[in-house]
């Protein structure tokens, strides 16, 4: 008869494995210590003899409303005693950037201990309400009240419309001066109709609705009897469905088409 084997255990083990650690060249170590230091160092002598006061602004650009003192005053804000190096040269673009008249600011260093700082004016195509001017891209900026230029076209509107209506504005002044016509006003009024005034002062009215289609009508028919007898006509109303309404200086209004054809109903 088979005998139940034996349980037999291994006896532990007397090896104990031994993890090896590698070797720190100390030596080594510290000399790329020294050697980083003595970087830091070359670099850090190297900014701090860099870094001088800032003892000379040169200031560039076409001044017709901003003045260089203006942009002096605003640049020696904003540099706080700092040297050429450690100068923030973004926080002096921003403090010249905020002035009026100004669109755009170039500030670079000028070794060994100055700034050259160049700007660009905003140029006006029209004013905006009573202080506001909107420049050639249709953006609006606030210009001091003793430089407004009297003679550009002024625009209105509710506010926050000021983006509309100098697109607008930027559309249509082209076509009227090839049509030998100029805009002195654009309104656009809280209901959304729009209309416009003429240095010869007749008043057009474009509605709220096709705006660019009627717009569209004035140039093709309506401008060519204006520019033959501007000085009898009051205003010019281009809401008809089939043509528009001249009125007369003195007189009532006189619906006409482009086809000499009466229209009735005025649109919105």
């Amino acid at each position: 008869m088979w005998g139940r084997p034996k349980n037999r255990r291994r006896a532990p083990s007397s090896e104990t494995r031994r993890l090896a650690l590698p070797r720190i060249n100390w030596r080594r170590l510290a000399v790329t210590a020294v050697s980083l230091a003595v970087v830091a160092a070359g670099v850090g002598g190297t900014v701090w003899a860099l870094d001088q006061p800032i003892e000379s602004l040169t200031i560039a650009g076409r001044f017709q409303r901003a003045t260089p003192m203006e942009v002096e005053r605003a640049v020696r804000r904003s540099v706080h005693g700092a040297g050429l190096v450690s100068v923030d040269l973004a926080q002096v673009r921003a403090t010249v950037k905020a002035l009026a008249w100004v669109d755009a600011v170039s500030v670079e260093r000028s070794w060994p201990r100055g700034l050259a700082v160049t700007i660009t004016e905003q140029v006006p195509a029209a004013r905006w309400g009573d202080h506001g001017l909107i420049n050639t891209r249709g953006e609006l900026f606030e210009g001091e009240p003793r430089h407004l230029p009297s003679e550009l076209p002024r625009l209105t509107g509710p506010e926050g419309s000021e983006p509309a209506v100098a697109g607008r504005f930027l559309a249509m002044q082209g076509r009227l001066i090839e049509a030998g016509l100029r805009l002195t006003a654009l309104r656009l009024d809280p209901r959304g109709a729009w209309e416009f005034d003429l240095d010869d002062g007749v008043t057009v009215r474009l509605g709220r609705k096709r705006v660019e289609e009627r717009f569209d009508t004035f140039i093709a028919t309506a401008s060519k009897i204006i520019a033959q007898r501007a000085a009898d006509i009051a205003y010019v109303d281009m809401r008809y469905a089939g043509g528009f309404a001249i009125g007369w200086r003195g007189s009532v209004h006189e619906p006409t088409s482009g086809t000499g054809a009466a229209s009735a109903g005025a649109a919105a």
